[in-house]
């Protein structure tokens, strides 16, 4: 039984005494004449103890803020000596496309063709709105083409497969911005086989 319980029990009984008391005393004038030091004693009893178990109720009490106080400073230390994350540590990096952030848009399809006759694409320029962008590319030619896709630092984001006579595609999360498209056949690309896409 707690001291708390102990505690509120004893005031009842403290309580019930004083009623008892007084409304015997109210009925019997002699009351309680010879009998007042047991009664004294009686009172002093359950007082001293209800007292009691108040201070040391009071005790637990404070123990057990303490405590909590003391759970919960502990929490705020360690949140405190918890680094923040920076942005981009171990999440998504800042894309400049192709699958590093899911680039927001409508993304579109285009046509790209290799010449039949020469180490060059028809075109030199493609555009489309950000998002999912595809070119689909067809090579005429027996010489081996594909198509790459550049990011604006240079970095190669996406590739075709090498194909001749053919056709194929390659994909790309691209974020508004300049890019480059150009073929990995070594020598190709030094022979002007790259054009420009624009991303808005």
């Amino acid at each position: 039984m707690s001291d708390a319980t102990i505690f509120y029990i004893l005031g009842g009984v403290l309580a019930a005494m004083a009623v008892s008391m007084s409304f015997i005393g109210l009925r019997v004038q002699s009351f309680p004449g010879r009998y007042w030091p047991a009664v004294l004693l009686c009172f002093v009893l359950v007082a001293g103890a209800a007292i009691t178990f108040a201070v040391r109720n009071g005790q637990s009490e404070e123990k057990a803020r303490a405590a909590e106080n003391k759970a919960a400073g502990e929490k705020i230390e360690e949140a405190e000596e918890t680094p923040p994350v920076e942005a981009g540590e171990g999440g998504s990096e800042e894309a400049s496309g192709g699958g590093e952030e899911t680039a927001k848009g409508p993304g579109g399809t285009l046509q790209l063709a290799a010449s039949p006759t020469a180490i060059a694409y028809e075109q030199k320029s493609l555009a489309s709105k950000p998002g999912k962008v595809t070119i689909d590319f067809s090579n005429p030619a027996a010489l081996e083409h594909d198509v790459a896709i550049e990011g604006p630092e240079g970095k190669e984001i996406a590739v075709s497969p090498l194909i001749g006579e053919g056709k194929t595609s390659v994909s790309a999360e691209l974020k508004p911005g300049t890019y480059t498209f150009f073929c990995t056949v070594p020598g190709h690309r030094e022979a002007g086989m790259e054009g420009v896409l624009t991303v808005k």
